[in-house]
């Protein structure tokens, strides 16, 4: 069956649920919204942004005067660390105490760059201060899942484009990743290897829709792709969260990031919007061997620079679609990687 003209549905190992795939559905015309974008250069340092160095936040604080990567709380979290653990329930009804914290976390003080403007060096530093909040704030009592995502650009609802992201731990674990947790852990009972792992090894020896490979990371754009151009990156070996990257793991993301935030931005001539996030093993003290780390990346655009793909209608009611189908999405995203 020839997969790029037909009608099909693809199954995600890592959540258990199915993607409607209609390549057929690229020919048809766009008369739809078309988003706005931006190509002006931001400064280097902007004395309204609330992220820049030495500038005054919302709630009053001052920014050190920062030279690579700053960390605090956010001044609006969404998670509490002071919230009363509770369980009610009346008949059908059910509400449970969530306990949290929220971090942000600026990966630059220049705030006219990006993770794809950044070096290798400085992208490193961010990689080694996920490491060590995902360490730091897994070892409260109460924190059971830590979450490092970023949401770039004003498309994709972030509020500052100055380069950052977030970091929200919490009691329990999230739903996507209560999901992979499932999936693995049966996987990983059943086979004594990593679900990941061995999906890795089939991707690595078919060649169709990896994009970019270095000596410990792969990325690629996976086969149950939702994301007109969603990419992974996923560790060669075996590791269950990033606090066990060794220093040279730690460049091979680096330089797996870099490579796909830079190719991003050459697909449309823009700073191309996504939200990314790591999904990694809970900090619940529990045995999460079967964990195998990945960081996704899910972009909005679909046609062009201003073309948005939007998940409505039957996305909302039915389940997830796209157009073009995951292979022809590597061919160009592939066709953009600098040699």
């Amino acid at each position: 069956m020839n997969l790029q003209d037909h009608s099909h549905k693809r199954y995600n190992i890592l959540t258990g649920e199915w993607v409607l795939v209609s390549p057929h559905r690229t020919k048809r015309p766009w008369q739809g919204q078309n988003e706005t974008v931006s190509n002006k250069k931001r400064p280097t340092h902007d004395p309204n942004c609330y992220l820049c160095a030495g500038n005054t936040r919302a709630n009053g604080e001052v920014n050190p005067d920062y030279n690579d990567v700053f960390i605090f709380n956010n001044d609006f979290a969404a998670l509490q660390d002071t919230s009363p653990t509770f369980n009610e329930s009346s008949g059908l009804l059910k509400a449970e105490g969530e306990k949290g914290i929220c971090r942000v976390i600026c990966f630059s003080p220049d705030h006219s760059k990006s993770l794809a403007d950044m070096a290798l060096e400085e992208i490193c530093k961010v990689v080694q201060a996920w490491k060590h909040e995902y360490t730091t704030l897994g070892a409260y009592d109460f924190i059971n899942y830590v979450q490092i995502f970023e949401n770039k650009g004003a498309v994709m609802g972030c509020s500052n484009p100055h380069p950052h992201g977030q970091i929200w731990s919490q009691s329990s674990l999230p739903n996507e990743v209560r999901k992979k947790d499932n999936t693995q852990k049966e996987y990983h009972s059943i086979n004594s290897s990593s679900l990941l792992g061995d999906y890795l090894q089939q991707e690595l020896s078919l060649k169709e829709r990896t994009v970019f490979e270095n000596k410990h990371f792969v990325v690629l754009v996976p086969f149950w792709a939702i994301w007109p151009f969603e990419t992974m990156i996923a560790p060669k070996a075996h590791i269950p969260h990033i606090a066990k990257l060794d220093t040279f793991q730690e460049y091979g993301l680096a330089e797996a990031i870099s490579v796909i935030t830079k190719t991003y931005d050459k697909i449309f001539q823009t700073s191309f919007p996504y939200s990314a996030g790591i999904h990694q093993a809970p900090t619940n003290g529990k045995d999460n061997s079967h964990w195998h780390f990945h960081m996704s990346f899910y972009p909005p655009l679909l046609r062009s620079a201003t073309v948005k793909k939007f998940m409505v209608g039957y996305e909302m009611f039915g389940s997830p679609q796209r157009d073009i189908t995951a292979e022809q999405a590597t061919k160009l995203i592939k066709s953009f990687v600098s040699p």
